[in-house]
């Protein structure tokens, strides 16, 4: 396994100064497509090299996997002389991205301006908490936070009988994570026309906002309102996994096509045709009701009846899966997407990369790297001399 030279994104190098999964998942996706993405690590390391499970203390799964086809570059940035090994290696660079605060990435004297001198070609990328224009540019910022910030944690309340919940997942970080790896490609894009790199700031509070508004805008939309933020069919109380004779599961009735299949599939019962199942408006205006309705008469039949009949009638309808079963999934299975690899760690299965290309597929690369791991090569690639690294070593600005 090596994932380096193999996807759209083959001859791309990006430092990596980020951690935790933000940084790292956006920098995950650059490695899967084919970049040489360079971790650089301080001298503890990444904090999610220490998260549990995992035969060794320092290289957790989780770390594993978000670094998968990075090398490991470990050095002391508040050194002199390990900032400018960044500034050396940012010559021959594409990508620089951080996932410091602004002031602290500028203490290191490692800002968009000292990169851009050293590289006028690069993209630099902020991944961060809160955008440096507004009063909470210094505010820390996890994924927890950003989840209760963005309105997330009061829209999961609506579900959960008024109780405050996060979803059960890192959606701030990974939905930032994901825009970074957009706004970076797209500003590589953007060089390859005008020839000059730029600068992109990605905030995990106003990615997440913007995520929430795509639908919770609705009646806000308009000056002066026509109605409430909240889009009410995501809200209601009544959307929720249905409860069959022996089970439950997941059904969307959404369009008018489905609704009729639906109808002729019970035989067209009396309540069925009241005018608000009529049209996409009436059942969005009822849609507490109509939820209700389907609920109340789901429980009649069992699981495998419903799938059957939903099969049949090309609804949408699934079985409520766990994560333990889609490790065995038949579609997950037959397409490849669970990926075992003999590594240094043992066998280890990846989830594969989600995305196809028809003339550059990409490939996982190896499990995070051990911390330091590419240190040497990496100078030497960028030039520095035997004596040079060992100088660096000894000054403990490239621990060992």
């Amino acid at each position: 396994m090596s994932g380096r030279g193999k996807g759209p994104l083959a001859g791309v190098r990006v430092l990596d100064c980020t951690s935790v999964l933000m940084g790292p998942y956006a920098t995950q996706i650059f490695a899967d497509l084919g970049a040489d993405v360079i971790k650089i690590e301080g001298p503890s390391g990444d904090t999610t090299r220490f998260i549990p499970p995992g035969p060794d203390a320092s290289r957790g799964a989780m770390f594993l996997n978000v670094n998968r086809g990075k090398r490991s570059l470990a050095l002391d940035l508040k050194q002199a002389s390990a900032r400018d090994a960044v500034l050396r290696l940012a010559r021959t660079a594409d990508v620089f991205i951080h996932s410091m605060r602004a002031q602290a990435i500028a203490r290191l004297g490692l800002d968009y301006a000292a990169l851009q001198a050293a590289n006028p070609r690069i993209v630099y990328a902020n991944l961060y908490g809160y955008g440096r224009n507004g009063p909470y540019r210094d505010y820390p910022a996890y994924d927890d936070i950003v989840q209760a910030a963005s309105g997330i944690v009061d829209l999961q309340a609506r579900l959960s009988g008024g109780e405050p919940t996060y979803a059960a997942t890192v959606i701030a970080d990974k939905v930032a994570g994901l825009t970074g790896a957009y706004a970076v490609i797209a500003a590589l894009f953007a060089r390859e026309r005008t020839g000059v790199g730029q600068e992109v700031e990605v905030p995990m509070f106003e990615t997440l906002v913007s995520f929430a508004a795509t639908e919770h805008i609705c009646g806000s939309l308009f000056d002066p309102p026509l109605g409430p933020p909240e889009y009410p069919r995501a809200t209601s109380p009544a959307r929720r996994p249905y409860r069959t004779a022996d089970g439950h599961i997941g059904v969307m009735i959404y369009n008018d096509k489905q609704w009729q299949a639906f109808f002729r599939e019970l035989g067209d019962p009396d309540w069925s045709h009241d005018p608000m199942f009529a049209s996409m408006r009436s059942r969005s205006e009822n849609i507490t009701t109509v939820l209700a309705q389907v609920a109340q008469v789901l429980e009649t039949r069992t699981s495998a009846e419903w799938m059957e009949l939903f099969r049949r009638a090309e609804i949408p309808a699934t079985p409520i899966a766990s994560l333990q079963g889609l490790l065995h999934d038949p579609h997950l299975v037959e397409t490849g997407f669970w990926q075992s690899a003999e590594t240094d760690m043992g066998t280890l299965r990846f989830p594969g990369i989600p995305t196809a290309f028809s003339a550059t597929p990409g490939e996982i690369g190896d499990p995070g790297p051990v911390l330091g791991a590419d240190s040497i090569a990496i100078l030497a690639e960028a030039g520095y001399s035997d004596e040079e690294i060992a100088a660096l070593t000894a000054s403990g600005a490239v621990p060992s």
